[in-house]
């Protein structure tokens, strides 16, 4: 793979194939959620959500990092917990499947600096600290579960290297599997090079996952929609009270599944592919057409497009939606799509306490 991932602006790492052996050196893999071990060699994140499975490994490199291997797969961990208030036994299954191969893939590259962290699932789970006790026992990864602010911030990290540098900030947001994430971040106009500051953040118990089962996601008409929009903005409105008045040089930055996905749907792409979508800049125009285009489909029509998949197309309208709350809330002309966030924010975060990297 070797996909580097600069701290600037600039080339964009290629992603989650996690397809041929490379190498940097390391040294032995642990199991601890935040294994502390200094030097340049080997680093793990891991980022266990709602709805995905993800793993990035790499190794610092002159102005960033060098993946080296990565994962991704769907697992649904989330799927139920909104009725039930627990994870499910083959939701259990399925992260303890994909979290292995996670496990064996640490081990091969012989990462020693990791970080292996779940969100929204494990934080609203009742039965969360028997499933991390589980994962431990039949992988060895032991879980660390990060507070909603820890989430904002390295979302923050992860994907500031595409704030436009000639602009004043952005909003931020992270469109979950079971919670979404709004920050305000701006530059310091006396310091044009440091990273940007945060300004505000929120967190509200709404992804796509936890939408899509209130309001179905199959099937989706033009009023189960807005009502979808009208949930997520109630929970928007008093945060875009205190910080939507001045938005001057502000642009949208958006990480997730669903703004990855409606680039896609923009460029016509025929299968998704990395390479062509982080960092793409979609105006509020584009943004409009493509969510029109997926309502417009059909549920086997967004099963049957490569950039959605069957894995996605009973989620991306919640997605849509989520966003949709968003744009109104904050009327801004233009959006930068991130395929990055967490896995980018740990990578960076445990490099610079190690001194691999330079902190901006």
């Amino acid at each position: 793979m070797n996909d580097d991932t600069p701290l600037r602006d600039g080339p964009r790492s290629r992603g989650d194939d996690g397809q041929g052996p490379r190498s940097c050196s390391g040294g032995t893999a642990a199991g601890a959620g935040h294994e502390h071990t200094s030097g340049t060699g080997v680093y793990a994140a891991l980022d266990l959500g709602t709805n995905n499975c993800r793993l990035l490994i790499a190794c610092p490199s002159r102005d960033g990092f060098r993946v080296v291997d990565s994962f991704s797969r769907i697992i649904r961990l989330g799927e139920g917990i909104s009725a039930t208030g627990c994870i499910s036994e083959a939701a259990i299954e399925r992260a303890i499947g994909a979290l292995s191969i996670c496990r064996d893939k640490i081990e091969s590259r012989k990462a020693k600096r990791l970080r292996l962290i779940a969100t929204e699932a494990c934080r609203a789970a009742s039965n969360a600290d028997g499933f991390r006790d589980r994962v431990a026992a039949e992988t060895g990864i032991r879980l660390e579960v990060i507070d909603r602010e820890t989430e904002a911030a390295l979302a923050v990290i992860g994907c500031s290297p595409l704030l436009d540098p000639r602009g004043r900030g952005a909003m931020l947001f992270d469109i979950g599997g079971g919670s979404t994430e709004l920050v305000r971040i701006e530059r310091d106009p006396d310091e044009p090079n440091a990273e940007p500051r945060i300004k505000a953040w929120m967190s509200i118990p709404l992804g796509v996952v936890s939408l899509a089962e209130h309001f179905g996601g199959r099937d989706v008409t033009q009023q189960s929609y807005a009502q979808m929009v009208g949930q997520v903005a109630q929970y928007i409105s008093p945060f875009a009270t205190e910080h939507a008045d001045d938005l001057r040089d502000m642009h949208l930055l958006g990480t997730s599944g669903t703004v990855t996905t409606l680039a896609g749907i923009h460029l016509n792409l025929a299968r998704y592919d990395r390479r062509r979508v982080d960092g793409i800049w979609m105006s509020d125009a584009d943004l409009t057409a493509t969510v029109a285009k997926l309502r417009g489909m059909s549920y086997q029509e967004r099963a049957n497009n490569n950039c959605i998949s069957v894995e996605r197309a009973d989620l991306v309208l919640a997605g849509c939606a989520i966003l949709d709350a968003i744009r109104d809330a904050f009327p801004l002309p233009r959006l930068r799509v991130a395929d990055r966030g967490l896995r980018e924010g740990m990578l960076v975060e445990m490099m610079r306490e190690d001194g691999a990297l330079k902190a901006c």
